[in-house]
């Protein structure tokens, strides 16, 4: 299967210059979506506690992927989303800082972790979700990824971590 027939390039979206990758046709149709978690699910030879899933379209298959591995879910949101007390994460953006958040009790030590998202651009976001698994005593198994922007070199960041995207551009 090729993955990039789902994939659809919006040119000049969220701003002129962007060639944005819209995952929703992959996400309407229901044999790119097992394929997407066979492959993803090939490359890891050991158990899962949990999948932590980067807001929002990370969401998306790292559910599949918890009910594949019979493990639970955790999602890491924007600071404010989340009800419960949390731990914060301040990462760099192109012009400025955000902040990603965990509930506190999300983690325990020596879980074994595998963190999704759906785009690795710079890095920034993934290495916040890194470190906030990390600080809750988390052991990283692999940072998955649909669609990794290579020319953005985000993989830098995660030198520390396995990394695994099924699309590059």
């Amino acid at each position: 299967m090729n993955l990039n027939d789902y994939i659809r390039i919006v040119p000049d979206f969220p701003k002129e210059g962007i060639s944005y990758k819209d995952i929703t046709p992959l996400l309407q149709n229901p044999k790119a979506l097992d394929y997407c978690v066979q492959k993803f699910t090939e490359s890891i030879n050991t158990e899962i506690d949990l999948v932590v899933g980067i807001e929002s379209r990370g969401y998306f298959l790292a559910t599949l992927l918890a009910k594949h591995f019979n493990a639970g879910f955790v999602p890491i949101r924007k600071k404010g989303k989340l009800p419960y007390t949390t731990l914060q994460e301040t990462y760099d953006l192109e012009y400025g800082q955000d902040v990603l958040e965990i509930h506190e009790d999300a983690i325990q030590t020596g879980q074994k972790v595998l963190i999704h998202d759906d785009v690795l651009a710079t890095g920034g976001t993934a290495k916040a979700a890194c470190n906030l698994v990390e600080r809750l005593g988390g052991e990283i198994v692999q940072c998955n990824f649909l669609i990794e922007l290579a020319f953005l070199e985000g993989r830098k960041k995660l030198s520390t971590v396995e990394v695994n995207s099924l699309l590059q551009y």
